[in-house]
């Protein structure tokens, strides 16, 4: 029996709406059955799925610094796709995906899939809540729900080497500047805690890379990869950054680019 199965890293839910609205457009064309694979938090990536030859995969990652995000990186080495067929996609904050997409497709074709089809979409940025504000939009679901469409088509005919834009040698990680032009490193840059949080634990629940503990949410015990999941999940925005190179930063792309892009789909 086909098996359509859905295979996200979504920290705010935005790559999640378009890997829903594809695959479920999917299954729907190919009368199948529909699974899902949810590994943003960290339970989510002790195990993987059993991919068979018959199935559709969409796979979907938010793009951090015009890559996949590093933190997958290992995880994702361990992939095994024993043949099924696999659509890749990937969903950026406004700025550009460089080769994220590439990336993606790489790693899958490098696991034992066959990539028949590969998108980048547009979602509200992890750092702003004005750029790419409120997207994916009804304009995007129903540019993903066409894009399942015309993927059905190609589900039994799709070619070997799905060609996607982008450097096969991998531009490398996209770094903020500063007022004089030198590079800034926010890595080490993480979220405060307000006075006015109410200690529902939501912050340490969505991290997902388990870094804040549940017995004292104002504190971190592990790396911060800026997702935005503690912030934009707060009921009470509570959670914030304080750091003058990531605020500027973020001042700057909202400006910079504050002009609409469009998704990109390769078949």
């Amino acid at each position: 029996m086909k098996r359509v199965i859905t295979f996200y890293f979504s920290p705010t839910g935005t790559t999640e709406k378009i890997v829903m609205e594809i695959a479920n457009n999917l299954a729907e064309k190919e009368s199948c059955c529909i699974l899902h694979h949810d590994f943003t938090l960290p339970n989510g990536r002790t195990e993987y799925p059993d991919f068979m030859e018959g199935d559709i995969v969409v796979a979907g990652v938010p793009v951090y610094a015009g890559r996949v995000p590093n933190v997958l990186l290992k995880y994702l080495s361990g992939l095994k796709g024993n043949g099924a067929r696999a659509v890749a996609v990937v969903l950026y904050g406004n700025r550009d995906y460089d080769d994220a997409l590439l990336e993606l497709r790489d790693i899958l074709n490098n696991a034992g899939f066959s990539v028949i089809g590969a998108a980048a979409f547009i979602g509200e940025h992890s750092f702003s809540y004005k750029l790419a504000k409120n997207r994916p939009d009804m304009t995007d679901l129903e540019m993903a729900a066409d894009f399942a469409n015309r993927l059905s088509l190609y589900v039994e005919s799709a070619p070997k080497d799905l060609y996607i834009s982008g450097n096969p040698d991998y531009k490398e990680y996209y770094k903020p500047m500063d007022e004089e032009g030198n590079t800034v490193d926010i890595r080490k840059v993480t979220p405060k805690t307000k006075d006015t949080c109410i200690d529902c634990k939501i912050c340490a629940r969505v991290c997902p890379v388990g870094s804040i503990p549940e017995d004292n949410v104002k504190i971190l015990t592990g790396i911060c990869i800026k997702c935005g999941a503690c912030i934009k999940k707060c009921p009470v925005q509570a959670k914030y950054f304080d750091d003058k190179d990531y605020l500027r930063h973020k001042l700057e792309m909202e400006e910079e680019f504050k002009e609409r892009r469009e998704p990109e789909i390769f078949l």
